[in-house]
């Protein structure tokens, strides 16, 4: 039996019917580094903080950016399907509806370990993530948004051809009646090849114009579905770099002067953003472009609204930063990682085009980057493993990518290991439950605040929100911050902050109660708790 709930019996901790409040020791080291002598001065640091979360969970709205799209239209199916408790055939028989591959709703994490009455601890006690504090439901989110298609959810649905077909058809009452809203599209920042679908646009081509437009329909969505709060998701297309231009968008004002100057070089990706943050609207950034120039990021501080980006990190890259982390982790030298993949869905034949693809290589390639500084061993100051990545366009393999990684290492003695992993990615399937995680995590985000002793009044998060890192190829972190991308490290961050939340240490594996001799019953006892 799983638990649901959570309840934390600590002096340190205290529920009141809106809080969960708890107090805790942050513990860290602060080092300084001898360099004549080669010796590492390590000074540990314990705070204590106090982190106070809303009990109550509102109702809350996504709205997705590119809803008609092949992740958007597999989302909203597999909520619907959720919801409503829709079974299918397939040739392996009959399924149920499922969040598999969502963080949140799939996974445990270890609580700790049952306990006797003579004082053995013995089995451990797993429970899902979401019974650490009180989170959104999926099936009780409703979703919206915008595309450059006109098609309804249930077109878009067959156009995408990744739900089972007779899925596709119980789900057809339900999507036929959901339109997106009309979007944006600007010059070459998303493929040519993607203009036959453009026919759902705000009119006009004036930027200040459609971001009102964008505001309008923010507000209209939250008081249409009765909602508390509204997620903004981009899940479009892959959009080319935006040129950072001093005056244009590397400040919030210069951001807004650009908007209304109609500025070429303002993405709709920045656009949705901006739009976004100025209502109030935590945004998440999906794809690989920067849509967080400067301006915008400037523009999330000043208004205290969360950001996180970018790029859904779901198949190749995710084993990337699992494998990578694996190899340096164990004193083995990658040398060379060589990443294939070819797609046949319409992101595929987005980034057929140069500069779309060009944003989507810069993503891939800068997922070990971490890994490789943290080994002074392996690596000297300024050496990397040489780092190929290529992605084709090819129609017939539809949303079933199919991805081919090699790693070239180096290992005792100058020998070389070579690793070569094939995967068939059903792309829009490992990346629909992260649109859920994002969507969930930074609602409960907005929900947090911690303070530390010496200070009188709570705070957020930064709104840069880094805390969703896990689901991010290239997770955009406050300036100064080391950005992660080990793929364990990001997990425990999120872990262990949940944990902080209920008053419960960090998880570690020392194991201290299984490792030491037996002891007397007496002895055991003691270690009981009341």
């Amino acid at each position: 039996m799983l638990a649901e709930e959570v309840y934390v019996q600590a002096p340190n901790v205290r529920y009141t019917p809106d809080y969960i409040e708890a107090d805790v020791d942050y513990e860290t080291n602060a080092v300084r580094l001898e360099r004549n002598s080669g010796r590492a001065i390590v000074r540990p640091l314990s705070v204590k903080y106090t982190f106070r979360t809303q009990r109550r969970v509102p109702r809350v709205g996504l709205m997705l950016v590119g809803w008609g799209g092949n992740n958007g239209s597999t989302v909203t199916g597999a909520v619907i399907a959720n919801r409503e408790g829709i079974t299918w055939r397939t040739k392996h028989g009959i399924q149920t509806p499922n969040y598999f591959g969502s963080l949140t709703q799939s996974a445990t994490v270890r609580l700790g370990s049952l306990y006797e009455s003579d004082g053995r601890f013995e089995e451990d006690v797993f429970v899902p993530l979401r019974a650490l504090l009180p989170m959104v439901n999926p099936n009780d989110l409703e979703i919206g948004g915008w595309d450059i298609s006109s098609a309804n959810l249930a077109e878009a649905m067959r156009r995408a051809q990744v739900l089972d077909y007779d899925l596709q058809l119980q789900l057809e009452p339900y999507m036929a009646p959901l339109k997106p809203l009309p979007s944006v599209l600007y010059g070459d920042f998303i493929a040519a090849n993607q203009a036959s679908r453009a026919d759902n646009l705000i009119p006009g081509t004036n930027k200040w114009e459609h971001l009102e437009k964008i505001r309008a329909d923010i507000r209209a969505f939250k008081a249409e579905r009765n909602v508390e709060k509204v997620i903004v998701l981009w899940t479009a297309n892959t959009e080319r770099y935006a040129t950072v231009m001093e005056g244009v968008n590397d400040t919030a004002e210069n951001l807004l002067h650009a908007i209304a100057a109609s500025h070429s070089e303002i993405s709709p990706s920045a656009l949705f953003a901006t739009a976004s943050i100025l209502e109030g609207c935590s945004f998440i950034n999906g794809s690989p472009q920067n849509t967080f120039v400067p301006g915008v990021i400037d523009l999330a501080v000043q208004r205290d609204v969360f950001i996180g980006g970018d790029d859904f990190k779901s198949g190749q890259t995710k084993l990337k930063s699992v494998l990578a982390d694996f190899l340096i982790g164990a004193g083995i030298k990658p040398l060379s990682i060589a990443s294939y993949n070819h797609l046949g869905n319409n992101d595929g034949k987005n980034l057929s085009a140069p500069s779309q693809f060009r944003s989507k290589e810069i993503s891939k390639s800068s997922v070990v980057d971490d890994m490789v500084a943290s080994n002074g061993v392996l690596y000297r100051p300024g050496e990397s493993p040489d780092h190929l990545v290529v992605i084709k366009y090819v129609p017939a393999v539809g949303d079933s990518k199919r991805a081919l990684d090699e790693y070239e290492s180096e290992i005792f003695m100058g020998g070389r290991n070579t690793i070569v992993v094939h995967q068939t990615c059903e792309d829009s399937l490992l990346a629909a439950p992260l649109i859920l995680d994002l969507t969930i995590l930074a609602e409960l985000a907005e929900r947090i605040e911690m303070k530390r002793a010496d200070e009188e009044k709570f705070e957020r998060f930064h709104p840069v929100l880094s805390l969703l890192s896990y689901f991010l190829k290239a997770p955009v972190v406050p300036e100064g911050t080391p950005v992660v991308n080990a793929l364990a490290r990001q997990r425990l961050c999120i872990e262990n902050i949940l944990r902080a939340c209920i008053g419960l240490a960090p998880e570690n594996e020392m194991r201290l109660e299984h490792k030491r001799r037996p002891r007397s019953l007496v002895e055991r006892k003691l270690l009981v708790p009341n």
